[in-house]
């Protein structure tokens, strides 16, 4: 079959289909955006049939443009934005409501009525992560408890729920399979990663019947097979994990100590920790980095909401650019006098912060700041976080922020040569960019490929990652560290608990 593998990287945004043949190069590329729903304020919603026919048409796409048949496809792997839920009826196999994002903040009183009862640390030792509205358990207790006739449903067992991964995987496979990797199960609120099983104790405090979960798997497994009627042949899945845990199988971080950082709608970083499941004091979360073989490796992972999407805000909200490509010449062009802090709580701030109920805002402001100023302010708030996030995870593990550390780096934003030698300034270590920038995709590639045994195993995997160009810190250490006060003076100012 000559190794060809189809990615399926389902993202907030849009819906990506990639081929890949067997020397790991790409072949083919299909994309769609789709349609994001803002019902409310702090609400985010998906339509979960048009991610599905944009999930068909880009794979149909690629495997076109590269030129393949269907039957030359070897096995799928997916990867997906996490913790957005979806749920739908076993029998129709019809969402019974718009799936709600991961971004969305309508759960914020209910973290914080758990919180008050004392149960956010019963949750932090069982999953890794913290009472907030980020993550799925939490979405699912309100959609049970806020739609009419689900929990009944639910209760019935007529209904199912799943990570965007979940649900793609019951529709490839006509329904014959409800499965799920351990990546995503992570991120629910629901699944004790030390035991590798949902957890009956977090479920009741949610109130959560177990009948609307689906089976965890490891991430190269046997997840089913796609129906010749919807791409052209039957596909085996074999490959499963969440968009980040994906993004770092995909930059090969397979030792302990190794770290990428991928700057997407969001930026996530994560920390390889080997097999010790390191507990954060610096309120980072606890995840599972991939499951292989039944043996479980995990990570520290820091999540910053808007990276991205601050970008987007820049050309949709004040329309001060046209597109992402110009940022980086117009913070070039920026006054370097001026010192300009945005800080982009638009959706609360993520890492190491937690604050659901922290909004945006922007500091130093005078009246010689314009459109460059701004830019560049934008482009430095990803750097600073990206900071605020490493010191942050070196000092759980017990290493200090950039002694010997080399950060991998993927996502659209890392195209720009000036955001990459920003944030090796800030950071003081080095950035290293790879040749495939698409990281996410082909760590799911790789997981399917794998298990196939069309794909090399994990050591020969890595040998093939490619340094496209590093960069090197230049800022001096004074100025260094004047410019990260000012940020951490902003951020005080805009929590809401400060």
């Amino acid at each position: 079959m000559g190794g060809y593998i189809l990615a399926i990287d389902q993202g907030t945004t849009s819906s990506r289909a990639i081929v890949f043949d067997g020397e790991q190069r790409i072949a083919g590329v299909g994309q769609k955006e789709f349609s994001q729903h803002f019902p409310k304020s702090g609400w985010v919603e998906h339509d979960l049939e048009e991610i599905w026919e944009s999930v068909v048409e880009t794979c149909r796409t690629a495997i076109d443009r590269a030129g393949v048949r269907p039957s030359d496809i070897a096995a799928i792997g997916i990867t997906n934005q996490r913790e957005t839920v979806a749920m739908w009826d076993r029998t129709t196999g019809k969402p019974v409501h718009r799936a709600i994002v991961w971004q969305d903040r309508r759960t914020a009183p209910l973290c914080d009525e758990l919180k008050d009862k004392g149960h956010e640390p019963d949750f932090t030792s069982k999953t890794g992560l913290l009472l907030d509205p980020y993550f799925s358990g939490t979405k699912i207790a309100w959609l049970l408890d806020n739609v009419e006739g689900l929990r009944g449903r639910a209760e019935a067992g007529d209904l199912a729920f799943g990570t965007i991964d979940s649900f793609l995987i019951w529709r490839l496979t006509g329904g014959a399979r409800h499965v799920t990797d351990a990546t995503n199960a992570s991120r629910t609120l629901l699944y004790n990663i030390a035991e590798n099983c949902w957890d009956d104790d977090l479920l009741a405090i949610l109130n959560i019947p177990a009948s609307i979960l689906p089976d965890v798997l490891d991430c190269a497994a046997d997840f089913g097979t796609a129906k010749a009627e919807i791409l052209g042949a039957e596909i085996p899945v074999c490959g499963v994990a969440g968009d980040q845990q994906a993004a770092t199988i995909g930059q090969a971080c397979f030792k302990p100590g190794m770290f990428k950082s991928t700057y997407g709608t969001g930026c996530f970083a994560l920390l390889n920790t080997g097999s010790d499941m390191v507990g954060s004091k610096n309120r980072m979360l606890t995840t599972i980095a991939y499951r292989l073989n039944g043996e479980t490796t995990y990570a520290l992972e820091g999540s910053i909401f808007m990276a991205g999407a601050s970008v987007q805000w820049l050309r949709d909200g004040l329309g001060i650019i046209g597109n992402a490509a110009e940022t980086g010449a117009m913070a070039e062009k920026a006054d370097p006098e001026q010192d300009v802090y945005l800080v982009p709580a638009f959706v609360g701030l993520g890492a190491p912060h937690w604050d659901a109920n922290a909004r945006g805002a922007m500091f130093g402001l005078t009246r010689g700041t314009g459109p460059n100023e701004i830019a560049k302010a934008t482009l430095e708030a990803v750097c600073y976080q990206t900071r605020d996030l490493l010191e942050a995870m070196y000092a759980d593990w017990g290493r200090d922020a950039g002694a010997g550390t080399t950060l991998r780096v993927d996502g659209g934003m890392v195209a720009s040569d000036w955001t990459m030698q920003c944030l090796a300034d800030i950071l003081d270590a080095p950035v290293d960019r790879p040749q495939v920038l698409e990281t996410t995709a082909l760590g799911a590639a790789w997981l399917a490929g794998s298990h196939a045994g069309v794909w090399p195993d994990r050591g020969g995997f890595a040998k093939t990652w490619a340094l496209e160009k590093r960069f090197e810190p230049k800022l001096d250490a004074a100025e260094r560290d004047r410019k990260y006060a000012g940020w951490k003076d902003a951020v005080k100012r805009t929590l809401s608990r400060s």
